[in-house]
């Protein structure tokens, strides 16, 4: 559309649940780039920085002038590392000339809440930020590592603690896969772990994939062997299995994903561990999808 007052920087990208949303780059890129796992902000134009405010703050005005909107998406990778003063300017414009937004979100990078406090994150919850999708990829430390995430455990539940205390609902996603086959077990045991602690709102499962090529994960994960499709069922299982959440809705149905799962943990554990188990013993008959009809 040739007059929409946004400028974007291709690609873009946001969470499937945010496909009817306000695409609102804050910034360009991801500040952190340097998990071996991720090709989304690898080209040479996603380069991170941020946006100029002034630009931003006009955008939000011109849009509003132009369109009723609901939700709000803050882009790209890492929104929440900007300073919380430029942060809650951005709130406050949206608010003043999108009244009918009812959610503003944004991804969140763990390493990004660290000079954060709780009260700065409360400050921005009032302000309209709602949610944070939030990758962990992984409780592990090893798998953690491995990845070059530049997360620990620890520093990823001091986030998900943090947003929590301030009200901010978390959405995390964990990669099915991510440890290969000699570390699946430790990946699953401590991913639910690290839920089990945290108790999200939202928790959702994607499968690690490379569509590009494996070399650059491999640089840190030399000896990485991919698990097959039944073995990312039965890592799943034993993620299920150990989840202990009481009231966090789970999806696993991101494209890449073989198996469709939905639910609420733990009321519905049983019944999702039921349908994990006839696609590892009775795959026929599981609904799985085909492989084209996978993706990212």
């Amino acid at each position: 559309m040739q007059d929409f007052p946004i400028s974007y920087i291709e690609p873009v990208f946001r969470p499937p649940s945010e496909a009817h949303s306000l695409i609102l780059p804050v910034t360009n890129g991801c500040s952190w780039n340097k998990c071996t796992f991720c090709e989304m902000y690898t080209q040479e134009q996603k380069k991170f920085r941020a946006r100029d405010e002034a630009q931003v703050l006009d955008e939000i005005r011109l849009t509003g002038e132009k369109m009723i909107v609901q939700r709000v998406f803050l882009a790209d990778g890492d929104a929440l590392v900007l300073p919380t003063r430029r942060l809650l300017s951005i709130l406050q414009a949206i608010r003043e000339h999108m009244p009918e937004v009812e959610r503003v979100s944004s991804y969140c990078l763990p390493r990004n809440l660290r000079k954060k406090s709780v009260d700065e994150l409360k400050e921005l919850a009032d302000a309209g930020l709602r949610m944070a999708y939030v990758g962990c990829e992984s409780g592990d430390e090893e798998v953690l590592a491995r990845v070059n995430k530049g997360e620990t455990y620890e520093s990823s539940l001091s986030a998900l603690d943090k947003l929590g205390q301030a009200g901010i609902t978390r959405s995390v996603m964990i990669l099915n896969g991510l440890g290969g086959t000699s570390l699946s077990e430790q990946h699953a045991d401590n991913s639910a772990r690290l839920m089990n602690e945290s108790q999200p709102e939202f928790l959702s499962t994607l499968v690690v994939s490379f569509p590009t090529g494996e070399a650059r994960f491999r640089e840190g994960f030399a000896d990485f062997r991919p698990l097959g499709q039944q073995q990312l069922f039965v890592e799943v299982e034993r993620l299920l299995q150990r989840l202990e959440l009481r009231d966090t809705v789970f999806r696993s149905d991101h494209a890449s994903n073989y198996l469709v799962l939905k639910g609420t943990l733990g009321a519905d554990k049983q019944r999702l561990l039921a349908q994990v188990r006839q696609a590892i013993e009775q795959p026929q008959q599981a609904r799985l999808r085909q492989e084209w009809q996978r993706g990212l």
